[in-house]
């Protein structure tokens, strides 16, 4: 079993920055890749990045290339999402998750764990 604990979110002004943490419990954490998700108010779950085991390959939507980057600290069990010059619309409620099984996913369902969730809310 793996517990995941998103932390970070906030209110930002458009043009800001915040850093989203992902907290993870076991000790296989090192040998999963792991995945940003986000939520935004009448939206579908939608993927942000993705992060392999080793944290050597990343990939991120298209719409955060450049400002958005991954990445992850095994010997602390924490993945990381440093969110730059932000903008209203990546608004949303962020989730992490973690997959125990194959590369890295573009794809929700393909995650096993999930965490609860951190609102991000970026104001114009």
């Amino acid at each position: 079993q793996v517990q995941l604990v998103e932390s970070g979110g906030g209110l930002v002004h458009s043009g800001g920055s915040l850093r989203l943490s992902c907290a993870a419990s076991g000790r296989t954490f090192s040998s999963y890749p792991m995945g940003w998700f986000r939520q935004g108010p009448g939206k579908e779950r939608e993927f942000v990045a993705a992060i392999s085991w080793s944290g050597g390959s990343t990939y991120y939507k298209d719409s955060v290339k450049g400002r958005f980057t991954i990445s992850r600290d095994n010997a602390k069990n924490t993945v990381y999402l440093q969110m730059n010059s932000l903008k209203p619309e990546d608004t949303g409620v962020y989730y992490c998750a973690a997959k125990t099984r194959g590369p890295p996913s573009v794809v929700g369902r393909n995650y096993d764990y999930w965490g609860q969730g951190t609102q991000v809310t970026v104001s114009s």
